[in-house]
């Protein structure tokens, strides 16, 4: 009888859990969550944690036939190269447009998108590759597409017009420019991250030394936010509760720390030299910070490159991993078993695997300046853009 009253309680444990998912479908918060998303958004499953539907080896079924692989920009040499994560060698490499910034896999997990921005330029490209086959399709002209995401609903690209101070919101698969917007005090915008419910995101200005924070609802720049004098913003992460924004500075050696809704500076990481790029860990407890071991835009080899961990929970560093006879860590992602931490060797031309247990690296030879990789498969639901901001 135990065994019966267990076996039905198991049953109507699952029907329940089944009916609280299905609930949350249609990009509207549950009753269980404190988070109202932006219609067409999928819904924020954990308020406290929301990389939780990208943890552990947590892949959607849209990437099953999806190859294993590293994908690495070279911007010099305008090419791909192409590394099998299992044995840390150069499968395949191929020619795309001038200038490859970053690799970005697509809101619907289908396409890696690699944008050419065709530095000092006007010939720049999209080049989508088939992450089922590993192989590029045809280039589409797009204008300046330093960095690129995607609006929360999935609908519309966001090429970021980096030489502009500009961002082109474009449909999602063919690429079509449908709007502009215009953030004129932010030269060299960058990198974005978006707000726990798709209302806003905040993107980073380079070349000002500030942060730009835009309205995705009625697309308009709510305001801009001064980090400090001769600053140079990079990556931007939030906290799993999205409340806390973290902004790598190469010139501060360090991540700044902003609060999301009043737009202001609430305190500052001391992380490494040339602070770079930032990476959640797959459980999301830890930020990995990337820093790429040099203040200057075209660093030396072998400068003093090195990861520092930051608990998200403390907001302290608790460990660094300096590369074994210096080197340059830029952008990247971590795979998808949480294993390994793969980042770009800007200055070096290599790929480093860092062990996110032990801090130890493996370094793979590739192109000229490697710049925005990406590891896939990822896991997640879907993708916000840049080298797999996956929610």
């Amino acid at each position: 009888m135990a065994i019966a009253n267990s076996s039905r309680s198991s049953r109507l444990f699952r029907l329940a859990s089944f009916a609280l998912t299905a609930a949350c479908v249609g990009g509207h918060a549950f009753a269980a969550s404190s988070v109202t998303t932006v219609p067409g958004m999928p819904p924020v499953v954990n308020p406290a944690d929301m990389y939780s539907e990208a943890g552990l080896n947590h892949l959607s079924p849209a990437v099953a036939n999806d190859l294993q692989r590293v994908y690495v920009p070279n911007l010099r040499s305008n090419d791909v190269y192409v590394i099998d994560p299992a044995t840390y060698k150069v499968v395949d490499k191929f020619k795309v447009g001038r200038s490859p910034q970053h690799v970005v896999p697509s809101w619907d997990l289908r396409t890696l998108w690699v944008t050419n921005n065709a530095e000092r330029g006007t010939d720049g490209s999209l080049t989508p590759i088939d992450p089922r086959t590993g192989k590029p399709g045809a280039n589409i002209p797009v204008d300046d597409p330093y960095n690129m995401y995607f609006t929360p609903d999935g609908k519309e690209a966001i090429v970021v017009v980096e030489a502009h101070a500009r961002l082109d919101f474009r449909d999602a698969h063919s690429m079509a420019l449908h709007s502009s917007l215009q953030a004129p005090e932010c030269k060299g915008i960058n990198h974005a991250e978006f707000a726990i419910d798709g209302t806003y995101a905040i993107f980073t200005c380079e070349f000002t030394g500030k942060l730009t924070k835009i309205d995705l609802v009625k697309r308009q720049v709510v305001g801009y936010l001064d980090l400090a004098k001769h600053g140079m913003p990079q990556d931007i992460r939030a906290s799993p509760d999205g409340k806390t924004f973290y902004v790598a500075d190469m010139m501060a050696d360090g991540v700044y720390l902003i609060d999301g809704k009043s737009f202001k500076q609430v305190g500052f990481i001391k992380t490494g030299v040339g602070t770079h790029g930032l990476y959640p860990s797959r459980d999301g407890t830890k930020l990995y910070v990337a820093n790429r071991g040099s203040n200057k835009i075209h660093g030396p080899r072998k400068g003093q490159g090195s990861v520092s961990v930051i608990d998200f929970a403390t907001q302290k560093v608790v460990a660094n991993w300096p590369v074994p006879g210096g080197g340059s860590p830029d952008m990247g992602n971590v795979s998808a078993d949480g294993k390994t931490l793969w980042l770009s060797g800007r200055f070096d031309d290599v790929v480093y695997a860092f062990d996110t247990t032990t801090g130890q690296v493996h370094f793979v030879n590739v192109g000229q300046e490697p710049h925005g990789l990406t590891v896939w498969p990822q896991p997640g639901r879907y993708s916000l853009g840049h080298t797999g901001i996956m929610r």
